[in-house]
């Protein structure tokens, strides 16, 4: 269980860490450039991912480009998501982003979701519509696309994880290549725009991969510790970084969310518990 509680507290720190950049005077596309610098070398010294073959189908080489892009550019949008509407509705957004990706498994692979599965889908995007929608907390006006790009990019990005996972490429390569290619666009983004590089965004985005690893790879053993209750690590997890993410944005930060947010967020504890137990 210390691995799950370890996942659950690196997920929220990552959140943390993207929350607190700005008063830091930390420039946020810098740190999340050199986060893929640090989360690769700790991929490959802790995973040891074996290198995928070059002879792979040209639909992979086009899932591989679209995470090279859509992890930089996702992980921005959750850290404008975080500084703008909150911890609280961004990690809610995060989390239930897995109803994106089950509604694709669905269409694009076959994998029909039982009653109970759906169930929890259809509460899970009442959940986020009711989390995200409206500015009666006080958030500043246009912060609710933030976590709406937060929902949709993650769900396609772990679509596309699927998608090249099941060309029998092993996940840490796919991890591995994924950040490889995440950090030499978003490098060339940043060239392209003549970004001033500084040693203080050096080193956010260090800390930064390292937290971001931290939590992948706690994930990981998480579910090999428990590798017969897959779904107690999911639900587990999930469940813990809503809640917790909550608590940090209501105790640490000061959010207010009001009785339709509240409301949305125990809809959202209650579709994790339905999709998981589906």
């Amino acid at each position: 269980m210390i691995w799950i509680i370890l996942s659950v507290c690196c997920s929220v720190l990552v959140s943390v860490l993207l929350r607190l950049a700005r008063g830091w005077s930390v420039d946020a596309r810098q740190a999340i450039a050199f986060n893929y610098l640090s989360a690769g070398l700790l991929t490959w010294l802790l995973l040891r991912p074996a290198m995928p073959s070059v002879q792979q189908p040209a639909s992979v080489y086009v899932a591989f480009v679209g995470l090279g892009v859509l992890l930089p550019a996702v992980f921005v949008a959750l850290a404008r998501s975080v500084t703008t509407a909150g911890i609280v509705r961004s990690e809610i957004a995060q989390r239930l982003s897995l109803v994106v990706s089950l509604t694709a498994a669905a269409m694009l692979f076959g994998d029909v979701p039982t009653a109970a599965k759906a169930g929890g889908m259809a509460l899970g995007l009442i959940a986020v519509v009711l989390a995200i929608a409206g500015r009666r907390d006080g958030s500043p006006r246009g912060a609710s696309h933030w976590p709406w790009l937060v929902f949709v990019g993650f769900g396609v990005i772990d679509v596309l994880l699927k998608f090249v996972a099941q060309s029998g490429t092993s996940f840490p390569a796919v991890l591995l290549s994924a950040f490889v290619l995440a950090l030499m666009l978003s490098l060339i983004a940043l060239l392209a725009s003549q970004t001033t590089f500084t040693l203080r965004n050096f080193g956010a985005g260090l800390v930064l991969g390292a937290a971001n690893f931290a939590n992948i790879y706690c994930y990981i053993r998480g579910h090999q510790a428990l590798a017969a209750h897959p779904s107690l690590v999911f639900s587990t997890v999930n469940i813990g970084v809503v809640v917790l993410g909550a608590l940090v944005g209501i105790v640490a930060f000061g959010e207010r969310p009001g009785p339709m947010r509240m409301t949305g967020l125990a809809l959202a504890l209650v579709a994790i518990v339905a999709i998981s137990l589906a």
